[in-house]
């Protein structure tokens, strides 16, 4: 049995790819969404990437602000409180650009452009990781 840090550091260092689904909906957001929980994998994101197919997508956590310098592609942006409740959600965010503070976000999900709106994601949806 874990106790809550070791279960913490144990998902951090096991889980590399999860599905996100829109529980308000019942729609996939991402098939494969990657996991990027440490400092470095935050830093990283999506850079050195061409794109990100349909299926795709990055949980990047903790997470209240993100920013697409350097990046080649745009992309949709979805920040969620501790609830796992949309709180904002950016559509067709284009390279090099900062994006706002989102006060009382605990993660983000970026997404290819336009996985927003395919999906009907909205504020207020709750999301759900598998």
């Amino acid at each position: 049995m874990f106790d809550k840090k070791e279960a913490i550091r144990y998902i951090r260092d096991t889980v590399k790819r999860v599905q996100v689904v829109n529980t308000t909906k019942g729609v996939a957001i991402a098939q494969e969404a990657e996991c990027a929980f440490s400092l470095g994998q935050r830093l990283k994101g999506l850079l050195g990437r061409s794109s990100l197919t349909a299926k795709q997508g990055m949980v990047l956590k903790p997470c209240s602000s993100i920013h697409t310098f350097f990046m080649r592609f745009s992309i949709d942006v979805l920040f969620l409180d501790k609830n796992m409740q949309v709180i904002k959600a950016i559509q067709n965010m284009p390279p090099n650009r900062l994006g706002p503070m989102v006060w009382g976000s605990k993660l983000a999900i970026e997404l290819p452009a336009g996985q927003i709106g395919q999906t009907k994601t909205q504020v207020g949806d709750r999301v759900e990781f598998q």
